[in-house]
Order: structure tokens, then C-alpha cells, then sequence
């Protein structure tokens, strides 16, 4: 699990922006897999789709969202409703490119890339969660592969995408370095999340990077 600027890597507001297309457009060396080529620790991974989330999702969301133990890297605190849990997924549709991370069509969790504005929208933060129900099983990971095969296309301004990862959350790195993301140095006190300034890694993907 992860921050966006913090890992969960959550995400401030609508990136309302307009810009002049670049004037030559990225090539992509990496090879991006259909879901039923992306290995899976434990299951068939063509089992694991990302969509926009739905209304109706609202109360998998809740079962997940609501958990401690998942909201611990995240910015926004624990969900305890149902009518927050639509409110929150409301909110979503303003949101650039987050997507809902689902076990056969289920919500479990979540993928997000915010791009920066202005003169930085070549740069994007990912942030990524999943239910402890389903942690260690792979789905991250494989949710985060798809996500990086689509993004560059649907976002095609995005030539970097980082990521900021607490220094103690060692799950959320093996899932960044698993699917290719490189890790650029330690940030001292840098990001604040939950009361607390901590210490965090940067990663980065470049559109250029092959997915692992």
C-alpha cells in the first residue's frame, strides 16, 4: 500500500489544466502484457481488472476503506459509512485517472496517478492500496503493471511518474521495484501523514522504463 506525495501516494483536488501538445511525443521501450500474461503470486490474475469506480461499490469500498490497518499510509483517515463512502466515490469523478483495483469486478482497492500542473504535467504521482484481506497475494503488483501499460497512453504528456514511500512500509516497496520502478534516495522528513513528518524513499518510472 502507498502515498501519493506520501504514499498512499491521497490525492488534493482536480487537476484542471489545459496545455499545448508537446511537440514530438515519447517513445515506449517497455512491453506492456495483457492481464493474462502477468504472473500472480497466488491466483489467475486475469481474475484482477481495473475500471472507474461505481456508486454501487460503495459498500466493498467501505469494507476496506474502513480498516485501520489499510488507511495507516493513507492521508485520509478511515471511512466509517456507507454514506462517506459515497460521498468519497463522488468526489472521484473529478479525479484524473484513479481507478478501482477489482477481483472479479469486486472492489478491493485502488490506483491512482495524479500529473502535476503547468510546466510539470510531464511529471505524475502514483499511489496505489489494496484490502489486508487480499495483501500478499500479488495484486498490487499486478494491478500496478496494468496501470503503468495504460497510463502513458491515456495521459500521454506523462514522461515520469514517482513515487514516495514511508521508509518502514517494506511492502509497499517490493511492489514498486517488482514492477520496475527505481528508487532515487531517501527524502528526510519530508512527507506528513497521520500527526507525524517522516522519512521517505522516492521511486520513479519513466515512460522510456520496460515493466518488469
Amino acid at each position: 500500500m502507498a502515498s501519493v506525495k506520501i504514499i498512499d501516494l491521497v490525492l488534493r483536488g482536480k487537476a484542471t489544466h489545459s496545455y499545448d501538445p508537446p511537440l514530438y511525443m515519447p517513445t515506449y521501450s517497455k512491453l506492456c502484457l495483457e492481464p493474462s500474461q502477468i504472473s500472480c503470486n497466488s491466483m489467475n490474475s486475469s481474475r484482477i481488472s481495473l475500471r472507474p469506480f461505481k456508486l454501487s461499490d460503495a459498500n466493498d469500498f467501505l469494507k476496506w476503506a474502513s480498516d485501520d490497518k489499510v488507511t495507516r499510509y493513507l492521508r485520509w483517515n478511515t471511512i466509517t459509512s456507507r454514506e462517506e463512502a459515497l460521498t468519497y466515490i463522488e468526489k472521484l469523478a473529478t479525479h484524473p485517472w484513479r481507478q478501482s483495483i477489482c477481483l472479479d469486478d469486486q472492489s478491493i482497492g485502488y490506483v491512482s496517478v495524479k500529473p502535476e500542473q503547468g510546466d510539470d504535467m510531464c511529471r505524475a504521482h502514483v499511489s496505489y492500496v489494496v484490502s489486508a484481506e487480499y495483501c500478499g497475494q500479488g495484486i498490487a503488483t499486478v494491478a500496478l503493471r496494468m496501470a503503468m501499460c495504460r497510463v502513458f497512453r491515456e495521459l500521454p504528456c506523462l514522461v515520469r511518474i514517482e513515487a514516495l514511500v514511508e521508509v518502514e512500509n517494506k511492502g509497499s516497496q517490493r511492489v514498486l521495484e517488482k514492477v520496475g520502478f527505481l528508487k532515487e534516495g531517501l527524502l528526510r522528513k519530508y512527507g506528513y501523514c497521520k500527526g507525524e513528518i517522516r522519512d521517505m524513499f522516492i521511486y520513479s518510472f519513466l515512460s522510456t522504463d520496460k515493466i518488469m
